[in-house]
């Protein structure tokens, strides 16, 4: 017996004809039958008399109809509020966010959210960049404020809320230093970290493996990080692209020199798929609407 036989019982009990109770079900009137017929079986007597004139219940099917019909109603009641509630992004929102993706954006972004949805309190926690789904994964954060630079089969990625323009990293001694600005052609020139610990699809788009041309970049010295990144390129052993602004690379012995041919990245919201729910849906709606002129304006 399955919620699926109860209700046509009781449908066809209300309505007493096939046809009526099959387009009530939006069902073909013969699966109609079949349902009856099983839940017959089930209860091991008939619930209906059927003529080809009428359908009325037995007093076995009045029997059944009248302890049934409280009991399907309070489940559908229940299952009513259940929707409404998965509907509604009351509750507690979990925001994860990197020491490079923190920031005005998304500071308006939680501003915006929580004018809109004052019911649901918003929790921010720091997620480290060398696992930087886990989090998500887990279930230990709703979503994720990181670079939508995504290759996860079992993530998904929402609107950008912030972009960043490329720059590259050089020692304030190096021949680089200086320029105004410089191509993506020269990055094969020069030698760049390898960060195993970063996501490889972020890593190729922040650190590309080949120039525009297809000549083959020099990404040879392993690192666990980007202070240590940064350290190496202070010393003048590497070069290193990012974004600016960031503030891990505002330092007086490095200088930032703007990548004239690469696209800014994006920063977005990224989300576990089989964990989507009303808070995430709303967040998002919230960063589609609020920062669409600001970013896609300046996005090349």
């Amino acid at each position: 017996m399955n919620l699926a036989q109860v209700e046509a019982f009781l449908i066809l009990a209300d309505e007493l004809h096939f046809g009526r109770t099959a387009e009530r079900l939006a069902l073909p009137q013969p699966r109609v039958s079949r349902l009856i017929a099983a839940l017959e079986r089930e209860v091991g007597g008939a619930l209906f008399e059927r003529t080809s004139r009428r359908v009325r219940l037995t007093p076995l099917g009045t029997r059944l109809h009248a302890g049934w019909q409280p009991a399907f109603t309070q489940i559908r009641t229940a299952l009513d509020d259940a929707r409404a509630a998965a509907g509604q992004p009351a509750g507690v929102l979990r925001i994860g966010f990197t020491n490079t993706t923190g920031g005005d954006a998304l500071t308006s972004l939680i501003h915006a959210f929580q004018a809109r949805y004052p019911d649901c309190r918003v929790i921010l926690r720091e997620t480290r960049m060398d696992d930087v789904y886990a989090g998500l994964r887990r279930d230990d954060i709703d979503v994720l404020v990181s670079w939508l630079a995504v290759d996860e089969p079992d993530l998904t990625t929402g609107p950008a809320i912030d972009r960043r323009a490329r720059a590259l990293a050089v020692a304030r001694g190096h021949p680089l230093a200086d320029r105004g600005s410089v191509s993506a052609e020269e990055l094969a020139d020069h030698d760049m970290v390898w960060i195993p610990s970063l996501p490889k699809a972020f890593f190729d788009t922040l650190v590309p493996p080949y120039t525009p041309s297809g000549r083959p970049t020099r990404r040879t010295c392993i690192t666990h990080g980007l202070h240590e990144t940064f350290a190496l390129v202070a010393s003048g052993r590497v070069v290193h692209p990012t974004v600016t602004p960031l503030p891990l690379a505002q330092r007086s012995d490095i200088a930032l020199v703007r990548i004239n041919d690469l696209p800014d990245l994006l920063v977005g919201l990224i989300w576990c798929t089989a964990h989507e729910n009303a808070r995430i849906r709303a967040i998002a709606e919230v960063a589609a609407t609020h920062f669409t002129c600001a970013v896609s304006e300046t996005v090349p």
